[in-house]
């Protein structure tokens, strides 16, 4: 069953879901990726992504390169914006990463908290069910290390607010696709 990477537009099995930070960093090999292809990633328009530079919501790109720590960001955000304001994704980043124009003050690197990320919601097969959830967030945990007492507190609840946004935007989308099934059929008089 093909999955969409959170944020993304690519595709894969969600068996392979595991494969998506080498698979993300490889693109990296000979330093960072230009803008069209950050838009070919995500689906989002050059001038959205300038934007949201612009605004301070990521760090500039440094010779018209992005990082992958600036590409995580900007899935964060992606996968984000359909379900929460942008006041409210900037304050969820900004509570574990400080200002986010400034990457020397974060608590966890982008890209890290991305594929951790991508790793729950892999392990996520029903909306419904709480325990599994607080059995795949203490999983992805495990191997965390925070880098400063608290940091670690701070990460699972974006995890997790993450998690739920990520979920209500997969109903939303569910529920829209079946509301346009059904349009064919209704009658007005």
């Amino acid at each position: 069953m093909q999955w969409t990477v959170p944020g993304t537009i690519l595709q894969l099995p969600r068996e392979e879901a595991g494969q998506v930070p080498e698979r993300l960093r490889s693109m990296f090999l000979a330093g960072g990726i230009a803008l069209s292809q950050v838009a070919a990633i995500t689906g989002l328009e050059s001038y959205t992504v300038q934007n949201w530079v612009k605004r301070g919501f990521l760090a500039p790109p440094e010779k018209k390169r992005y990082s992958l720590r600036q590409l995580c960001r900007i899935l964060n955000i992606n996968m984000l914006k359909s379900i929460l304001p942008m006041e409210d994704i900037c304050k969820l980043l900004g509570y574990v990463n400080g200002r986010l124009n400034d990457e020397s003050d974060d608590t966890i690197d982008d890209s890290v908290l991305y594929f951790m990320f991508v790793e729950l919601a892999a392990q996520i097969r029903t909306y419904k069910d709480p325990q599994e959830q607080k059995q795949a967030l203490s999983k992805v945990l495990s191997q965390y290390q925070e880098p400063i007492p608290g940091a670690r507190e701070r990460v699972e609840k974006v995890l997790q607010i993450m998690l739920t946004a990520w979920l209500a935007a997969r109903l939303r989308q569910e529920a829209e696709t079946q509301m346009n099934q059904i349009k064919g059929e209704m009658c007005y008089e």
